[in-house]
């Protein structure tokens, strides 16, 4: 089995969203006095906690945190229009990204990502990884109007690239999403493990570190047909 393409889901996969949004929150705390009456530790981590890892659009987050802190004088839409603007400026890959992806291209391996959200958020904070260049397509749900777990997304990806489901390998954090999704649309799926996560049996391989993938590629690829 050749591997021809490798796609990627975005947050909790090639970028480390925690420790991104940890260092954001940090920066905005400092930077708006009126956040100021609650303790710094407490206010980051009830953020992250409401966050969900991204699954909660932060205007409920804002909202919802200027409610229970009653904090006063501070509204939710700028907190809101300030993550927008400024959260790509501390977006910080997971250790090995660039080896990782330089040597799927010295192989002629084609790339893409293939992430849910707003267009030009998530393109912004792909930018800031400093990874473009590397890639052939990239697919963002909003700007493609569809979204992860339809396959239809991942289809659309391969047909860009040009390569059939059944030479491409999808990476992603995301059991259901990217999981079960890829693996539905033909490919083989590999899990991006964060954390002391159980194991997820349908996926066919797990990796801890991106580096791991550079040995999974080559071992697909040195299999007997």
């Amino acid at each position: 089995m050749i591997i021809a393409a490798v796609l990627f889901d975005l947050d909790g996969t090639l970028l480390d969203r925690d420790s991104s949004l940890s260092i954001f929150v940090r920066d905005q705390y400092n930077r708006y006095p009126e956040l100021q009456t609650v303790a710094e530790e407490i206010f980051v981590q009830r953020f992250i906690e409401l966050d969900n890892h991204g699954y909660v659009w932060k205007d409920k987050v804002y909202q919802q945190l200027l409610h229970e802190f009653s904090i006063q004088n501070m509204d939710w839409a700028l907190l809101l229009n300030d993550y927008i603007k400024n959260f790509h400026k501390h977006c910080t890959g997971f250790p090995n990204l660039l080896k990782m992806l330089t040597a799927l291209k010295e192989q002629d391996i084609k790339l893409a990502l293939v992430s849910n959200g707003f267009g030009q958020f998530q393109y912004d904070n792909f930018k800031a990884l400093h990874i473009e260049h590397l890639f052939d397509e990239v697919l963002i749900s909003e700007w493609e109007g569809l979204r992860k777990p339809d396959k239809a997304i991942f289809n659309r990806a391969l047909a860009k690239l040009g390569v059939t489901a059944d030479k491409a390998l999808f990476v992603g954090d995301h059991p259901e999403n990217d999981i079960r999704a890829s693996r539905d649309a033909g490919m083989k799926a590999v899990w991006k493990r964060n954390g002391p996560v159980d194991a997820i049996t349908d996926a066919d391989a797990i990796v801890d570190d991106l580096e791991e993938l550079i040995n999974i590629i080559q071992h697909y690829t040195t299999q007997s047909p």
